[in-house]
């Protein structure tokens, strides 16, 4: 996994909202560089927009697709435009809007459930065309254990909550560096 220290975890935040700010003024997204070679990495990555602490929207990339500081920039434009949960973010509400980047490490199969620690993985959940992500937050921020992180994941995919103990349903897990402005 991509690690970053604190000033390359700033300069993607800030790379992430002037993308932002270009994309919701002008509707393209803007043509940035940066010199640190830690966001030349490939990473998937995940952007959350947040007003106060309500969700306002969140995409991410589970595979690479370029340099993480491109995945940011796709992300934050996809977050900000086109999650189906949210109406579109206006110029006038960016100000208002906190963001925040997990850069996920490489998925992990998982064969035995009792390794999925809380806090520290997210799960992704496949069977057949239905898929659902969650990332590591979301378990700790609803409170949920193993089996409820397990169960809630699959209701994302829109499976029934026991499916991963389904063997046609394949279970992922993945770590992520969460970082906010």
């Amino acid at each position: 996994m991509v690690h970053l220290d604190i000033e390359a975890q700033r300069e993607l935040l800030a790379i992430a909202r002037k993308t932002l700010e270009w994309f919701l003024a002008t509707g393209e997204v803007p043509d940035q560089n940066t010199e640190r070679p830690e966001l030349h990495q490939e990473s998937g990555a995940f952007v959350s927009l947040h007003i106060g602490d309500e969700l306002r929207g969140c995409i991410g990339l589970i595979k690479p697709d370029g340099p993480l500081y491109r995945t940011v920039q796709q992300c934050a434009v996809s977050a900000a435009s086109e999650d189906y949960r949210f109406e579109r973010i206006s110029s006038e509400e960016l100000p208002g809007i906190t963001i925040e980047i997990s850069v996920l490490s490489p998925m992990e199969r998982v064969k035995d459930a009792s390794g999925i620690a809380v806090g520290t993985h997210g799960l992704y959940i496949v069977r057949g065309q239905r898929r659902g992500l969650l990332l590591p937050q979301v378990a700790t921020e609803w409170g949920w254990d193993r089996e409820a992180f397990l169960a809630q994941t699959c209701r994302k995919a829109g499976l029934e909550e026991s499916a991963w103990l389904d063997p046609a349903t394949t279970v992922y897990q993945f770590e992520a560096q969460v970082f906010s402005e």
